[in-house]
C-alpha cells in the first residue's frame, strides 16, 4: 500500500480523487446558491405588488391620530394568515415605526437602507432584489414597499418576503436536504466519476509503467529491451529518446570493448615486437663485451651493423605508434590546401628510387599532363603513398615492377599503387588494415615491417573523407587505390568568397 502511494499511478489517483470531492463540494454549493438566488427572485416577481395590495387595509389607520395598536394587531393577523411575510411601518428617513414581534424576537436594526426602496419603486434593478432585514444584524432579504401618507409625513409599507418564521423552517429542512444532496453527490461523484477516471489513469500510465520497466531491466545490464514507442504523444516522445539513448549507450559500449581489446592487442603486440629486437641487442652487445679481446673488427663491425638496423627498425615502430596514437586522439590538425598530386608522386618516386634498384625493382610513375590541382594535407598524403609505396617494394621480389598511376575521373583524382609481388589472400584483406596485422608474420618482421603502415594511411584518409581499397592476387600482385578532390580553381574561391 506504501509503494501505491509512492508511485506515480498513486499519487495521481488520489490528486484526482481530492479534486473530484473538491469539485463535487463546490457543485453542490454552487446548486444550492444557485437554487436560493432563483427562489428569491421568483418570490420578489410574485410579490411584487404585494405591498400595493395591503395599502387598503392599512389607510384607515394612518389618519391625523395614528393608530399604532391597530396597526400592530393587522400586522399579526396578516402574519398568522400568511407566516411567509413580515411587514413593518417606515417613516420616510428609514426608521422603523411600527412591526409585530414577539419579545424574543425584537429588531435587530430600527432603520433600513432607503436605496434599496428607491430602486424597487423606480423599477431600477435586474434579478432578485435585496433589502434590510431589521430583525438580523447584516442580513438583506427580498422584499415589496409601497409608499402611503402616515399622517402628515411621507412613509412606506416595506414587506420581507421570506421572514424569521420561513427561515426556520427553511433552515431545518435544508440540513437534511443538504446532507442527502451531498452525500449522493458524493457518492456519484466518487463511484461514478473516480471509478471510470482511476480506470482511465490506469491505462494511460500502462505506457509509463512499461517505460520504467524497460529503464529498469537496462539498468540491470538488460541492453536490448527498447521502449514500444506508439504514438506522437509525449510518452512516445520519451519513448523514441529512450531508444536512441540506449543506442547510443551500446554503441559506445562496443566502441570501448573494442577500444578496450584493441588496447590490449597493442600492449601484446608492442612488447612483442620490442622483445625481439631488444633481445637481439641484447644478445649482440652480450657477445661483443665476452668476446673483446678475441672478436676480430670485420666480426664487430658486423655485429654492430646489425645492432644499428634493428635499433633503427625499433626508432621507426616507436615513430609509428606515436602518429598513429595522435591520429587515434585527433591530435594531428590537418591542413587543408590545394596542392599538385602529380609534383608530390614525382618526388615520392624519386626518394624510393635507390631502394627500388638495390633489389632491381622497375619503379615508374604514369601521372597524365596538366592534371588539376586537389585539396589537401600535402604532408599526411605524403605519408600515405610513402607507406604504400615502401610496403609495395618491401613485399615485391626482385626484377619486380611498381607502378604509380593517376587519372582523372570527374571530380577527383584517383591513385592507384600497384606491384607484382606475392598478393594478399582473400581471408587475410579484410585485416590488413588493422593495426600489428601481419599477412606473413616470419617474413614480415624479416623484412622489417611493423605492421602500422596501413593502418596509418587508412587513418589519414579517414581524415580526408577518403576510403583506400585493396586487389590483390596471389603470385600476381596488388593494387592499392584512393581518390582525392579535385580543389576549386582561383575564379571558383573568389566567387565563393565575394558571394559569402
Amino acid at each position: 500500500m506504501k509503494r501505491f502511494f509512492q508511485s506515480f499511478y498513486g499519487k495521481l489517483s488520489m490528486l484526482f480523487l481530492v479534486l473530484l470531492l473538491l469539485l463535487g463540494t463546490a457543485q453542490i454549493w454552487l446548486t444550492l446558491k444557485t437554487t436560493e438566488t432563483f427562489q428569491a427572485e421568483a418570490d420578489q416577481q410574485l410579490n411584487l405588488s404585494l405591498a400595493n395590495n395591503l395599502l387598503p387595509d392599512f389607510e384607515p389607520f394612518l389618519t391625523d391620530s395614528i393608530d399604532f395598536k391597530g396597526i400592530k394587531n393587522m400586522f399579526h393577523y396578516m402574519m398568522v394568515v400568511n407566516p411567509y411575510i413580515e411587514i413593518y411601518l417606515v417613516d420616510n428617513s428609514g426608521k422603523v415605526l411600527a412591526f409585530f414581534a414577539e419579545p424574543s424576537k425584537k429588531l435587530k436594526r430600527h432603520e433600513i437602507d432607503l436605496k434599496p426602496v428607491r430602486e424597487f419603486l423606480n423599477e431600477d434593478y435586474d434579478g432578485p432584489l435585496y433589502g434590510t432585514d431589521p430583525r438580523d444584524d447584516i442580513r438583506e432579504k427580498p422584499f415589496s414597499v409601497a409608499p402611503l401618507q402616515i399622517g402628515e409625513n411621507n412613509g412606506f409599507l416595506y414587506v420581507i418576503i421570506g421572514g424569521e418564521e420561513y427561515d426556520t423552517a427553511v433552515d431545518a429542512a435544508r440540513a437534511d436536504y443538504v446532507k442527502e444532496a451531498i452525500i449522493r453527490g458524493l457518492l456519484f461523484t466518487l463511484l461514478g466519476a473516480g471509478i471510470i477516471g482511476l480506470v482511465l489513469f490506469f491505462f494511460m500510465t500502462r505506457r509509463l509503467r512499461h517505460v520504467a520497466e524497460v529503464v529498469t531491466d537496462f539498468e540491470q545490464g538488460n541492453f536490448s529491451r527498447r521502449v514500444d514507442t506508439g504514438g506522437n504523444d509525449e510518452f512516445g516522445d520519451l519513448a523514441e529518446s529512450f531508444n536512441t539513448m540506449a543506442d547510443t549507450l551500446v554503441a559506445n559500449m562496443d566502441e570501448l570493448k573494442k577500444t578496450d581489446e584493441l588496447r590490449r592487442e597493442l600492449v601484446a603486440n608492442i612488447s612483442h615486437d620490442l622483445r625481439s629486437p631488444l633481445a637481439s641487442i641484447k644478445g649482440y652487445l652480450e657477445t661483443i663485451l665476452m668476446k673483446e679481446d678475441r672478436i676480430k673488427p670485420e666480426e664487430r663491425n658486423k655485429y654492430i651493423n646489425i645492432i644499428l638496423n634493428t635499433t633503427n627498425n625499433l626508432e621507426r615502430l616507436v615513430e609509428q605508434l606515436f602518429e598513429l596514437s595522435k591520429l587515434d586522439a585527433r591530435q594531428t590538425e590537418p591542413h587543408f590546401e590545394p596542392f599538385s598530386l602529380s609534383d608530390l608522386v614525382q618526388d615520392i618516386v624519386m626518394k624510393f628510387q635507390p631502394a627500388a634498384e638495390k633489389k632491381s625493382i622497375h619503379l615508374l610513375a604514369r601521372v597524365p599532363e596538366k592534371l588539376p590541382q586537389v585539396e589537401g594535407d600535402i604532408g599526411l598524403i605524403e605519408r600515405v603513398l610513402s607507406n604504400l609505396i615502401e610496403n609495395a617494394i618491401r613485399y615485391t621480389p626482385d626484377e619486380g615492377k611498381v607502378a604509380i598511376c593517376i587519372e582523372h575521373e570527374g571530380e577527383e583524382l584517383s591513385v592507384k599503387v600497384s606491384d607484382t609481388g606475392c598478393g594478399i589472400a582473400q581471408e587475410d584483406l579484410p585485416h590488413i588494415f588493422d593495426r600489428f596485422y601481419r599477412v606473413e608474420k616470419s617474413r614480415a618482421r624479416a623484412t622489417g615491417g611493423t605492421g602500422l603502415g596501413l593502418a596509418i594511411a587508412k587513418k589519414i584518409l579517414d581524415i580526408h573523407q577518403s576510403n583506400i581499397k585493396v586487389d590483390s592476387t596471389i603470385d600476381v600482385g596488388t593494387d592499392f587505390s584512393f581518390a582525392l578532390g579535385v580543389a576549386p580553381t582561383k575564379n571558383a574561391r573568389e566567387e565563393t568568397f565575394s558571394v559569402n
